[in-house]
């Protein structure tokens, strides 16, 4: 895909990293899925964030969570991914961790047509997202080939 505003410029694999880094944050403030980010923020909206990206961050990705909560007028829920089973989970991952994650399966699993936008919505709206964002299984920290195949094949 290229930059919507610099059509000279492709999307780098950092400005998909730092959106999806973003949608986790995001959604674990809001107590959200990822899925309803992604969802409520949109195609085209997503086509101008991620243009943008390379700019965005810079910023304090607080203020991004904010400016993002507010413009896309997105709302809390009552998902909250990060309480998990202490007896299984020591550690739960952290946003930039999810956010590789996630960078890593849109560009795994990616289409020989398909622009970046359209690899987050695919992903983020298949019900593989559940069980990766399940922390109290092991799905999260699996290697990135691993998570490719089981999207691929419909499940772990």
């Amino acid at each position: 895909m290229t930059n919507i505003y610099f059509p000279e410029e492709k999307i780098q694999k950092n400005d998909l990293y730092f959106i999806c880094y973003m949608i986790e944050r995001v959604a674990r403030k809001l107590h959200q899925r990822n899925s309803y980010v992604v969802n409520s923020i949109g195609k085209e909206n997503l086509k101008h964030l991620i243009s943008v990206a390379n700019v965005l961050h810079a910023e304090n990705p607080v203020a991004v969570e904010d400016d993002w909560i507010g413009e896309y007028s997105l709302e809390k829920g009552d998902v909250d991914v990060t309480k998990v089973n202490d007896e299984l989970v020591r550690k739960v991952p952290t946003p930039t961790q999810m956010g590789k994650v996630y960078q890593r399966l849109i560009s795994d699993t990616a289409f020989p047509e398909e622009n970046e936008v359209d690899g987050i919505i695919r992903v983020y709206n298949n019900p593989i997202c559940d069980v990766i964002d399940n922390y109290n299984c092991s799905a999260y920290y699996e290697p990135s080939y691993v998570i490719a195949r089981a999207y691929q094949n419909g499940g772990f």
